[in-house]
């Protein structure tokens, strides 16, 4: 079987709930406050788990949060690679507004203690046939990147959060980029999704390409392949976590099928059950509420 080494954060989400965003020099009161365990790490491990895929999670956690390491093995991802360190968990300052659109503050903490050594006992059990999956929250991205490429995994990025490092990255290693509007124009320059893919591909040939478009759903491109997806339409009470259902139900369903337009409509179908719930991790569907809905 595949196997998934999702080498990510784990982090504290703080969501608060507003009318609208905080303005420079402004000060509002929420009208709720919850804590839910999320980072984009944590997140996609879940998913990529709710959707049947053979995951493994490599971070760090701060050692006063275990209940992180525990949500995650309930969820059924193996957390054996996942180790503790003495200084804080990372964690996000999240708020919501009335539309259900988010805005993040991010502290690092123990995400950004990932060590070259702790990259490679983490790569030791994969190879050939296996997946890396990376985000952009955690130290050492290159070096993930480049150890893993040389083992013989598959590479998928998210490069989320989109910072200006990303473009030195070794990205003619990632066989497969997942990004949203806002990182593909940052990559790119460009904003229509083919003119996004014509940048990309031309930079790097072998690459596949998976944009995420939120409501105008999401498309997949590749050297052979132009394919969308349109997302039902839903009422949406909160969209943190959605893209993180997007990836791991995407990747889980590609590795079942080899079929990319059959892991879209199944990625697309997760997300728009997730945004319906509060929270990261907590909205995320099982595999059994995705094969419930009706074909979109």
């Amino acid at each position: 079987m595949n196997k998934v080494l999702n080498f990510g954060s784990v982090n504290i989400d703080h969501v608060y709930t507003v009318g609208h965003f905080v303005q420079p020099g402004e000060t509002i009161s929420c009208q709720s406050y919850r804590r839910f365990a999320g980072g984009k790490g944590l997140n996609q491990s879940i998913a990529l788990a709710q959707a049947g895929a053979i995951v493994y999670h490599a971070g760090k956690v701060g050692a006063d949060d275990l209940w992180l390491k525990t949500l995650m093995d309930d969820k059924g991802v193996d957390t054996r690679l996942v180790e503790t360190s003495n200084g804080p968990s990372g964690h996000a300052i999240i708020q919501v507004n009335a539309a259900g659109e988010n805005a993040i503050v991010i502290v690092g903490g123990a995400n950004q203690l990932i060590s070259a050594a702790f990259i490679g006992r983490s790569l030791a059990n994969f190879g050939i046939g296996d997946f890396l999956l990376v985000q952009n929250e955690v130290s050492n991205v290159p070096q993930i990147i480049q150890s893993a490429h040389a083992q013989g995994l598959d590479v998928v990025f998210n490069p989320a959060p989109m910072t200006a490092d990303v473009l030195a990255y070794p990205l003619e290693l990632v066989d497969i980029l997942v990004v949203n509007e806002t990182e593909a124009h940052a990559l790119t320059g460009e904003s229509e999704p083919q003119k996004i893919y014509a940048v990309l591909s031309q930079r790097y040939p072998a690459m596949a390409v998976v944009i995420t478009l939120g409501h105008k759903g999401a498309y997949f491109f590749d050297a052979h392949s132009q394919l969308h997806q349109p997302i039902q339409a839903v009422q949406v009470v909160d969209s943190t976590g959605a893209g993180d259902t997007f990836i791991g139900f995407f990747l889980a369903e590609l590795i079942n099928t080899n079929d990319p337009q059959v892991a879209l409509a199944y990625a697309t179908k997760a997300a728009a059950i997730c945004v319906t719930r509060l929270g990261a991790a907590a909205s995320i569907p099982s595999r059994t509420e995705v094969e419930a809905q009706p074909p979109s």
